[in-house]
């Protein structure tokens, strides 16, 4: 039987969503985040608990660069109003991380976080952006088939006299 007359359907395109207090939210793919912004690579080791070492090479944007373009909603001017921030990271097999502005903001830890578009010298518009933290040694943040990345800050905490202390040993 040939193929003639039965159109084969592209595989859908994997999509992540920026959402949270941002100023320009936004629904990306792996082809928008290698056309938008400059690629950076990362060459990394880390160890898997079942399977040992893995070494790969990614590519991809740095997601501070993605983000700052979305607008996250702090002054920018102020640190520590820059430091309430959290990114929740979700993969499209429902596992999650979250991570600190801080720990990818250049006046803290700086970290060179990437949204993968590339793994191995594969690209990965049919599978998904991966979120790739090159100084992690686990891999448990290394989160697969991105579909979402929400921004915000939580809500404040109570002050520290309004809560009731209790004595240790009661």
């Amino acid at each position: 039987m040939s193929g003639l007359g039965s159109p084969r359907q592209a595989p859908p395109v994997k999509r992540l969503s920026l959402t949270g207090e941002l100023a320009k939210p936004a629904t990306l793919t792996v082809a928008d985040l290698r056309d938008g912004w400059a690629q950076q690579q990362a060459d990394v080791v880390f160890h898997c608990a079942s399977s040992g070492p893995q070494h790969h090479t990614f590519s991809g944007p740095l997601l501070r660069e993605v983000l700052a373009e979305a607008g996250p909603r702090f002054d920018a001017t102020q640190r520590k109003d820059r430091l309430r921030f959290m990114l929740a990271v979700t993969g499209g097999d429902g596992h999650h991380t979250v991570l600190s502005w801080g720990e990818i903001d250049t006046d803290f830890g700086n970290a060179p976080v990437l949204l993968a578009t590339e793994m191995d010298g594969r690209e990965l518009d049919l599978t998904g952006s991966q979120l790739v933290v090159p100084w992690d040694r686990c891999g448990a943040r290394y989160i697969s088939a991105i579909t979402s990345i929400w921004v915000g800050a939580p809500a404040p905490f109570p002050a520290h006299d309004a809560v009731p202390a209790v004595p240790v040993g009661a």
